[in-house]
């Protein structure tokens, strides 16, 4: 039964939202590479992760639909019930022969697979040391963990090996390959580095780098040349389907499987979805062209902003966020951008730190160098204008 007290502070919650222009809206959306339909007018779309523009590739409907049609719409069970099917098996060894790692685990989310992994591997008298702009599945998992959990400065390398002078029974360094906010790259070989100094694992959440970055798009890490003991990464991004998985040594995937209740506890994913995902492997393997046609779609939005009072971040990647300060004017630059056929979106806290609201700008293989044009000259005069 709802009381008085609940319900006012439920409201009372919300309307501090609206005040401080941080409440979020959903909109009803349908996109299709690089534009977006929403409430029936379509906008160039600079808000999505489908960074490789494969959500729509015709191979990857053929085998979703094949997948469908031959192996049905749902899991029906969890793994460890009947939900685990052969299509499961062989995308798990597909994903570790690409990569290199002894084995992998399939997740129906890259949110429960990080938070389920630091809470499973690690516990009392263990050290879990944090980039502090990780993302929030991986800062809640070393919450939920027995571990003492603590983060260090953004890169600054300096201010991780003083975080991991500090006795532990077992210490692992965390952190993101592509920062999904600031866009920028972690300090991967200098983590790995410390990481062997200090007998600690290295744990990399390459969401955001799979696909886009390293040899036949295998990411970050491997662009480093810097293999992590425990890597995850999602199909939500570069792969444009959704789900995730982690890859490390067997005993620790095998370990998982045991101990992790987001594993144990929830339905698989779909094995049509599955067949999908391993059709869109072998796209990106040879996708080379997707990726030199991504960077060329950064720096000429780059370039445009040379010589400008416009704030970008240090990114090479797909991710560029453009810092406005107040969550009041980062709403008001997209309501602008909106009006005139640009849809992307206004970050406000708590996503990031207070006073750096900012608009998040997604570059994808599908955007024209035209398209590009059109959005930092109209990103100018609204700003100009203003």
């Amino acid at each position: 039964m709802y009381t008085s007290n609940f319900s006012h502070r439920l409201s009372s919650e919300l309307q501090n939202r609206k005040t401080r222009s941080l409440y979020r809206q959903r909109y009803s959306s349908i996109p299709n590479g690089r534009t977006i339909t929403i409430e029936g007018k379509t906008y160039l779309n600079f808000s999505g992760n489908d960074y490789l523009g494969l959500s729509r590739h015709p191979d990857v409907q053929d085998a979703y639909s094949h997948g469908v049609d031959s192996l049905g719409c749902g899991s029906t069970g969890s793994a460890l019930i009947n939900g685990y099917h052969p299509i499961h098996d062989t995308l798990e060894n597909k994903l570790a022969e690409w990569l290199g790692f002894e084995s992998t685990l399939l997740f129906s989310t890259g949110f429960s697979a990080n938070s389920s992994l630091l809470k499973t591997l690690f516990g009392k008298d263990d050290l879990i040391v944090q980039d502090k702009l990780n993302h929030a599945s991986l800062i809640d998992g070393g919450l939920m963990s027995d571990a003492r959990s603590i983060r260090f400065n953004h890169n600054d390398m300096s201010h991780l090996q003083l975080r991991l002078n500090n006795s532990a029974r077992n210490k692992i360094i965390v952190s993101e390959g592509v920062f999904s906010m600031d866009g920028d790259q972690a300090h991967i070989q200098q983590i790995n580095q410390i990481a062997e100094q200090e007998n600690a694992l290295f744990m990399l959440d390459d969401a955001h780098g799979i696909g886009v970055f390293g040899k036949e798009g295998q990411g970050t890490w491997q662009a480093s040349q810097c293999k992590p003991d425990i890597l995850m990464a999602t199909f939500g991004k570069a792969f444009g389907l959704s789900g995730a998985f982690i890859a490390a040594k067997r005993e620790v995937i095998d370990y998982l499987v045991q101990f992790s209740r987001s594993y144990v506890y929830s339905t698989a994913m779909s094995p049509a979805q599955a067949n999908a995902i391993s059709k869109t492997i072998d796209i990106i393997k040879k996708a080379d062209w997707r990726r030199d046609k991504l960077q060329q779609s950064i720096a000429q939005f780059r370039n445009a902003f040379k010589d400008t009072n416009i704030q970008l971040l240090d990114s090479d990647s797909a991710i560029q966020p453009i810092i406005v300060g107040s969550a009041d004017h980062a709403l008001a630059y997209a309501k602008k951008l909106r009006e005139n056929g640009i849809w992307l979106t206004a970050i406000r806290p708590p996503t990031v730190a207070e006073n750096s609201s900012r608009l998040r700008i997604t570059l994808t293989t599908e955007h024209t160098a035209e398209d590009i044009t059109f959005l930092t000259s109209l990103i100018k005069k609204v700003f100009n204008d203003t």
